[in-house]
This record gives structure tokens, sequence and C-alpha cells, in this order.
């Protein structure tokens, strides 16, 4: 179904709404373009639901029902050929919570977490706020694509190492990792016996036709077995403010682990939540599938634009909305800061692990980013 079914082109004011992407630059001209959430309305059949629900006009504890279990186990079949149980499912509030709780459920106090940079902060994050250690090795940059460096990873690892966090598609290169790449985690993880955590939440915004989003855990009943998936719709149909994630765990002692750690700290959804994700997960692919169409032809523009601008570089970004521009040939020291100054907002690389480096949010009206870009070529010739 074309995009053109659906509205994606008509900039939405998001002022007054407790936005913490545009409240960020309040008052400033400043586009923003950092933090990963689309400046797009969610889908009519997402809308419609949470009217209903609000027309009940009730609002008590609630659990995720049947159907939509049913509904999540069939989306896993159809978008990843991945069937899994019931009692594999774990809800949560949120997937920096699930990593949190990951880090808190594997090992004990001082021991290790590895994991690959540039990466989402949480990954560098979660270890310490649970009392691990965190090793980090560099993905490589390898025929202008981002892969990983196995032997780093291998002398980043320590006796105490327990746990492997995987990005899949990894933020913020936009790497899809194929089958040969995972099932070579799999054999690093099995080789050191360690636990992978895979966080999966990108997994349905796979830009390159013909390339197919792969979870770890489908791959071997023996990888699943060490392995914790982590999902969420959120930002597939852009609904993070809503709080709907999962985890799915089918080793019966791991997921005993598991939400023993998150014990009574980790509140239940709300049932906006629940009635959000079963929604998108059974009604949401017409309008999966235009954005997927819009979000192509805006990563296009914006890899051959920058490209083009004197100093920077781009990687090819097979999946999720974010862009990941290599700024150190112009020797500018605070690139987040100098493009704030020229009216955009990015992402610094410094908070992924890697200094010199910028990561740019393709998910809004193509207007708005042909003006960023335009306004990031002017800054940089002057």
């Amino acid at each position: 179904m074309s995009e053109q079914l659906f509205d994606f082109d008509t900039p939405i004011d998001r002022s007054n709404t407790g936005s913490e992407k545009w409240n960020k630059y309040k008052g400033r001209d400043i586009i923003p373009l950092w933090v990963a959430d689309m400046d797009f309305r969610s889908p009519p059949a997402l809308l419609k639901a949470l009217h209903e629900r609000v027309e009940h006009g009730i609002f008590g504890y609630t659990y995720p029902e049947q159907e939509l279990i049913d509904t999540v186990q069939a989306a896993l079949v159809r978008d990843y050929d991945w069937t899994i149980d019931p009692e594999w499912l774990v809800w949560l509030p949120g997937l920096v919570c699930g990593l949190n709780v990951l880090c808190r459920a594997i090992g004990e106090p001082g021991d290790d977490v590895a994991t690959f940079i540039p990466v989402y902060p949480p990954f560098m994050s979660a270890p310490i706020l649970t009392d691990r250690t965190v090793s980090k090795a560099e993905l490589k940059l390898q025929d202008g694509s981002w892969v990983p460096d196995f032997a780093a990873l291998e002398q980043a690892i320590t006796p105490r190492t327990r746990l492997l966090l995987l990005c899949n598609p990894h933020n913020p290169v936009g790497r899809a990792w194929n089958r040969e790449e995972l099932l070579q985690f799999a054999e690093f993880a099995q080789r050191y016996d360690l636990v992978i955590g895979s966080d999966d939440i990108h997994s349905e915004l796979i830009l390159d036709e013909g390339v197919r989003h792969i979870p770890i855990a489908s791959l071997a009943p023996e990888i699943a077995d060490r392995t914790i998936t982590l999902l969420a719709p959120s930002k597939t149909y852009n609904i993070p403010g809503l709080g709907c994630s999962f985890a799915v765990v089918s080793n019966p002692v791991l997921r005993t682990r598991f939400k023993k750690a998150m014990g009574r700290l980790v509140p239940h959804l709300n049932l906006f939540a629940y009635t959000a994700a079963e929604s998108v997960y059974r009604d949401g692919e017409p309008w999966r599938s235009a954005l997927l169409a819009y979000l192509r032809v805006n990563r296009d523009l914006v890899e051959r634009e920058i490209a083009a601008m004197p100093g920077l570089s781009i990687t090819h970004a097979e999946a999720t909305y974010l862009a990941w521009i290599d700024v150190r040939a112009t020797g500018i020291e605070k690139p987040g800061q100098f493009f704030e100054q020229a009216g955009v907002g990015l992402s610094d690389g410094v908070d992924f692990g890697a200094p010199g480096f910028v990561r740019l949010n393709f998910g809004c009206p193509r207007s708005l980013l042909v003006e960023a870009l335009q306004r990031m070529r002017r800054a940089l010739v002057g």
C-alpha cells in the first residue's frame, strides 16, 4: 500500500504537548533530529482502538489478555518465522527498563557485560546502574559497512563476563545483522558461556528491500536457550510514550531469574499500552509498509546530501530511521554543538562511545528534513 494513503508530509505542531524531543530547544530556532521519536501521527487503527478504550471510561489495573498474546505470537511468525510459546513472554513498561532488568538478572554484582560500540547509550549505563562493569569492543568499518570485530570482542572479554548485549538492528549504525554474523555471535556466546541479551526494538524497521530481520533466538533452540530478546512496538508505530515492551525468554531458568530481577521495582503496564500493542500488531501492517516507503526516500535523501557535504561521510542504514554521520574529517571538536548553532539538533556521538560522529533522525516530514540538511550544508561551507 502506498504511503500516499497516509499523510507523512504534513508537519504536526508538537509544542505544548510535553514533547521531550521538541521541548529541548523550546524558544530556539533549532530543528530537533536527535532522540529516536518520529514526528508522524500513529496509525489510524491505533487511534481508533485507544478512543474506544477511553469511551469505556474505566482505567483499572490490567493484564495482557489472550487476544493480545495470540496477536503477538502471530506477528512473530508472520514477520520472522519465529514460533514462541505464550509463557515465554514477559511484559515490560519500556525497553530501557528491560535492559536494566537484564543486566541485574545475569551474573552477580561485579560481573562484566560486553557489548559493541558505538551503541545506544543505555547499553553502557545499564551495567553500571546494576553494579556490573562494561567491556566495550569497537565495530569496524569494512568496505563501507560496519561489521562486528570478533577479535576486538575477544580481547574485551574478562573472566567475569557473563552477558553479551547485542543490538539488532544496531543503533546507531543501522546494520541489520545477517545470518552469518548472528551465528558468529551465537558461537562466541557458546564458547565463553555467555547469555545473549538482544535488543530488537528496531526489528520492524528494515529499510532495504530483500533484507529480513532475524531474531538471534530464532536460529536454533540451543541459541534461544541462552538468549533473552527484548522487543517493542514503540519505535515502529511511534508510541514510545505509551510504554509497552516485552521480553521473549524460552529458557525457564533465565525467565525465572529475569522475573525475580524485576521484583516489585518494575510496574505493570497501563491499559493503553496493552491496547496499543494489540492494535498495531493486528492492524498496523498497511501503515508500517507505507512508513517504510517514506523512510526509504528520506534515508536516500540524507545519504546523498550528507555524502556531498565537505568533510562529512555516512554509511548506509539498512534499518532504523537513524543516520550515522562521520564528522571527524572536518576537525570540528564538538559536532553536536556545532550543528545546534547552525539550527539542527543532532545526537552527539560521544554519548554512543564515538566522539566525532553525530546521529540524525530522519523520521520526520520531508520538508523539515530538507530544511535541516540545507542548514547543515550552509554551516559547513560558510
